[in-house]
């Protein structure tokens, strides 16, 4: 009876963790697995809590991962999408949660309704363009935070060409002029845009505020903008610690320009400037990542 799958989804949701949900409660009888299934634990699968065991390396994936955290990942993900059939609309993934490009098309193609996807770490996913393959099965994503890269046309040309109500991005990396470039070129329709905690060329700021006409809110919250001057043949870069009257100015058309820039009295914006606009997350109070000033990106 539909009742009974009603109280034990009250039970599971107040009283047991995603792991113990996944891992012992799904696997008890038909009913429990069945009240498992529910769309309210689905909508948002929120995989924040795990993280890879991972150490750099000079050369690509940048990564070495333990074995054994592919493992548990891949596991998750199956039990995951086992249960959710297909309703997750929010994917979120710990910035030191690293999936490969198979787990993330694996993923991506059992996710056919994803509106928002939050990968602030995707060394891996970019090898063999597994990040843009993944995405042409993302038609209805709307929402994407993701980190610095060096390229990001393959992967804003794929929401370009499959996502077709895509307007939200949130940027965790120092931005560059070739990223605003490639910004207002292949996504010129985007709203909502995130820089918070940042190193920001000022000549992408701008670029970002002259030609994305249809940008409504901006935050570019905690950063500090770097100006590029050429000396004696040589460009020297400077930083800025305040907004100039000229970006006041470009930024009053937007329905919303956060911007948070007290270097002397900001805790935020001391970070930034001390990590050189490369927010060193991990030595910092748990969950801090996942803060914005905007509400539809904060989680």
């Amino acid at each position: 009876m539909r009742w009974d799958i009603d109280i034990l989804v009250r039970i599971f949701k107040n009283y047991f963790t995603f792991l113990e949900l996944t891992c012992v409660l799904a696997h008890v009888c038909r009913r429990w697995r069945a009240a498992c299934c529910d769309l309210t634990f689905w909508n948002t699968l929120d995989l924040s809590h795990m993280r890879s065991s991972f150490i750099k390396i000079p050369q690509e994936p940048y990564v070495y991962v333990e074995s054994r955290s592919d493992k548990q990942l891949t596991r998750t993900l199956k039990l995951s999408m086992s249960l959710s059939k297909r309703n997750t609309r929010t994917l979120i993934f710990n910035y030191n949660l690293l999936p490969t490009a198979d787990m993330g098309l694996y993923t991506a193609k059992r996710c056919p309704d994803l509106r928002r996807l939050v990968l602030p770490g995707w060394y891996r996913l970019m090898k063999n363009k597994g990040l843009f393959n993944a995405i042409r099965f993302c038609k209805n994503l709307e929402s994407l935070t993701m980190p610095s890269i060096p390229h990001p046309n393959f992967v804003f040309s794929s929401i370009a060409k499959n996502c077709k109500n895509f307007r939200e991005l949130k940027e965790m990396g120092p931005i560059e002029l070739l990223f605003a470039q490639n910004l207002v070129q292949i996504l010129p329709n985007i709203k909502v845009l995130s820089l918070r905690c940042n190193s920001i060329d000022r000549d992408a700021l701008i670029k970002i505020l002259d030609e994305l006409k249809s940008l409504e809110v901006l935050n570019i919250s905690h950063s500090y903008l770097v100006v590029q001057k050429l000396e004696k043949n040589k460009k020297k870069l400077n930083i800025v610690k305040e907004v100039d009257d000229e970006i006041m100015d470009k930024a009053s058309k937007l329905r919303q320009f956060v911007t948070c820039m007290k270097h002397e009295t900001c805790v935020m914006c001391q970070r930034t400037e001390k990590d050189e606009g490369i927010m060193r997350w991990y030595k910092y109070e748990e969950g801090l990542w996942k803060a914005d000033e905007i509400n539809s990106l904060h989680l």
